[in-house]
């Protein structure tokens, strides 16, 4: 089992979640971030300069079995994708074991 990590603008989590659920992904959880990046060009707004080093964006969090993962990664690959500095990124990690607490199930079989 894998779990993927994605933090991506808050302004795509719409299509992301529409490509996400067409990848048959069931389930993930998602909370917003605030991180600080690359991007260092400020904003002037009615003449006020206004810092984005503080940068808001959703971050992602889920399990799939190993034959989800390529699958689910294009999905985020391409529904994230601006082409522009801060569209996000993914991070994969190795898990061990999973349970699902209703059922008492574990490994792929508590994902379903």
């Amino acid at each position: 089992m894998k779990k993927i990590e994605a933090i991506i603008r808050k302004s795509k989590f719409d299509e992301v979640k529409k490509a996400l659920h067409s990848s048959e992904v069931v389930f993930f959880t998602y909370w917003d971030v605030t991180g600080v990046g690359n991007e260092k060009q400020g904003h002037v707004y009615r003449g006020v300069s206004y810092s984005t080093t503080d940068i808001q964006r959703r971050k992602l969090s889920i399990i799939v079995s190993d034959e989800f993962l390529d699958k689910t990664v294009s999905a985020l690959l391409e529904s994230a994708y601006t082409g522009s500095v801060g569209d996000g990124k993914i991070f994969v990690s190795t898990i061990d074991e999973a349970y699902r607490i209703r059922t008492k199930e574990k490994g792929t079989d508590s994902l379903k």
